[in-house]
């Protein structure tokens, strides 16, 4: 079968105006719920989001990161502040995030003003990770070349080894990000490609909904 030919008709439900919450917020968090109850599948991460960024000179780059903290402070994830999309977000504070959930023929699409979190917030979340995982966030040179995968395996054992009667130190190049909307947009797969797509926008702070075209 050719690409051309690949395709599916999407039918689990429909989206009308009357049904949705007023905030944005509100909505995105029912519908989290809803996938987090419904797929029970262990593997399947429903924080996996794709984050696009922007450079100075305009240059887009896009990567799956996990969302860690959602609420009216904005959509928090972590990362290495001299990783390509922290320097991205540094120079050009603005991100397009998306949640694709297939199994509910579902996407949530976020866009929005980006800002790094306080210190405490990015420690208290760092302290909570396994020690691995923290020793990898501390030694990885994120987005720049390595030698070879013998070399990075050395720095993390060479890590783990001093750090074995004590805490791993938190990194100063590293920490979270929060994403605060500016719009928001809902889409449910309908059958035909009429595709349901409800849109919230930042207004005179308030919130405005409307319907666009598939």
């Amino acid at each position: 079968m050719s690409l051309e030919d690949l395709r599916k008709q999407y039918t689990l439900a429909g989206l009308d105006e009357s049904s949705m919450d007023p905030n944005p917020l509100g909505q995105f968090h029912s519908w989290f719920d809803e996938i987090r109850r419904k797929v029970t599948d262990p593997d399947f991460e429903a924080n996996a989001m794709a984050l696009a960024t922007a450079n100075a000179q305009g240059r887009v780059a896009n990567r799956i990161v996990l969302l860690k903290g959602c609420d009216e402070r904005g959509f928090r994830f972590f990362t290495n502040y001299k990783s390509a999309k922290g320097l991205d977000l540094l120079v050009n504070p603005f991100a397009a995030l998306l949640f694709y959930w297939p199994q509910l023929e579902r996407q949530v699409r976020i866009e929005g003003t980006v800002e790094q979190t306080d210190r405490e917030v990015s420690k208290k979340y760092f302290d909570s990770r396994p020690r691995m995982s923290r020793i990898s966030a501390a030694v990885s040179p994120q987005s720049r070349e390595v030698g070879d995968r013998r070399s990075l395996e050395e720095l993390v054992k060479k890590a783990e080894i001093e750090t074995e009667n004590g805490d791993v130190e938190f990194p100063q190049n590293w920490g979270g990000f929060e994403l605060q909307p500016l719009s928001y947009e809902f889409w449910q797969g309908r059958e035909n490609r009429l595709h349901d797509r409800l849109q919230y926008q930042r207004e005179n702070d308030r919130w405005k909904m409307r319907r666009l075209g598939p």
